[in-house]
């Protein structure tokens, strides 16, 4: 074991992760992408494989234009919004999280700003349900009862919606 050249060293109990960060750090210390902004590209090309599995070999390579961005899931609480700069330096508003909906009442044609209790059922993912996270085509129970989502939250920062009619 003596010509093979390794060190072995004493381990030192290293302070808890708690007593190394500041205060503010506490509910975020296992979570390195939310702290430093560190998320993985997102490339939205097209596929170097055809329908039928064929490999295509495209003349060109990736563009920065073509990388898109993770998605955000829209939760229910008080509303935030994040702007975000897209492609031509247009702006886009991005619902973080929102209790409000603009709901549509299809036999009288109005609509209502109300405010959103929960969500029943999303065909997107049962799991979105139990974490109240809203997109496109989820039941919401309003005040003024269920309505179904028609809108992308996370792509227009609002929620718009459709009274189901019982």
């Amino acid at each position: 074991m003596e010509g093979i050249g390794l060190v072995v060293l004493e381990c030192i109990p290293s302070p808890p992760i708690e007593a190394s960060l500041p205060s503010f750090f506490y509910p975020y210390y296992l979570n390195i992408a939310s702290l430093f902004g560190v998320l993985m590209a997102l490339w939205q090309g097209m596929s170097k494989r055809s329908e039928t599995g064929r490999r295509i070999r495209y003349a060109r390579g990736k563009r920065k234009f073509e990388i898109g961005r993770e998605a955000h899931l829209t939760t229910i609480g008080e509303t935030r919004l994040k702007k975000v700069r897209t492609l031509g330096n247009n702006r886009k508003a991005r619902a973080k999280t929102t209790n409000v909906a603009h709901v549509v009442d299809p036999k009288t044609k109005k609509t209502t700003k109300t405010e959103i209790t929960s969500v029943l059922e999303n065909a997107a993912n049962i799991h979105y349900v139990r974490r109240n996270i809203v997109n496109k085509g989820a039941i919401i129970d309003t005040k003024l009862g269920k309505a179904r989502v028609t809108s992308r939250p996370g792509q227009s920062g609002t929620i718009n919606a459709v009274l189901i009619q019982k």
